[in-house]
């Protein structure tokens, strides 16, 4: 059993936090708002969820879940961090997180600013190309012949190895797509964002609603090799 520190508890967090509980984890649920007003959400997941502070889901959480804007990575405290395992959901949209130059120019990746930001942490890449709503949908147990992949990317093996495990408790298989600076393959604008979790490609749309459709590693990895820059 694994405690699952979630710092955001948006659309994407809860989604996680729910399949957590689901596979028997334990969660700390956290925003920006403070703690009360998650109560609706622990309420509904019961005894394995309870609501912190950012700074003490970071303490609490043997990986921890950063789900929150781009804009604000540099409001995840550094200190509770060290040593572990941290899951970056975050995706780069300029017109609500301003211009970033870096990301802009391709100089570095959402992922490599949040490993900065986390020096002795150790970031990787998940949960970001896939609609928030498709990620309940999709789940299947190992070994379920529609199972899908999600891809993931981090500059160490071993926490690496660690996302897989959980994805693979919480109903994903995993896609290697490389180190941190790789991870570009799989943000918006790109064929591995969110389409090939779509049904029917006329309804694709961040953060989108309609049906999915289960996406094979193979799949997602001809996606991953499509991408250009």
């Amino acid at each position: 059993m694994t405690t699952i520190g979630l710092i955001g508890s948006g659309n994407i967090g809860s989604a996680i936090a729910r399949l957590a509980v689901k596979a028997g984890h334990d969660v700390v649920l956290s925003n920006r708002r403070g703690p009360d007003t998650l109560a609706d959400l622990v309420a509904e997941l019961g005894d394995r969820a309870r609501a912190a502070t950012p700074q003490e889901a970071a303490e609490a959480g043997d990986v921890v879940v950063v789900t929150i804007p781009l804009a604000a990575y540099e409001s995840v405290p550094v200190e509770p961090l060290r040593g572990k395992t941290v899951i970056d959901t975050n995706n780069y949209y300029p017109q609500r997180d301003g211009q970033i130059a870096e990301l802009d120019s391709g100089e570095a990746t959402s992922a490599e600013l949040l490993q900065r930001h986390l020096p002795d942490s150790h970031v990787v890449k998940a949960f970001n190309n896939i609609a928030f709503a498709h990620i309940p949908e999709l789940a299947r147990p190992s070994g379920d012949a529609e199972r899908s992949a999600l891809a993931i990317a981090g500059d160490d093996e071993r926490a690496k190895g660690e996302v897989v495990q959980l994805l693979d408790e919480l109903g994903f298989d995993a896609l290697d797509a490389g180190p941190l600076a790789e991870g570009w393959r799989y943000e918006p604008n790109t064929p591995a964002y969110g389409v090939p979790y779509f049904a029917d490609p006329s309804t694709v749309q961040p953060g989108g609603t309609a049906p999915a459709k289960p996406v094979s590693a193979d799949e997602l990895s001809a996606a991953l090799a499509q991408a250009t820059r």
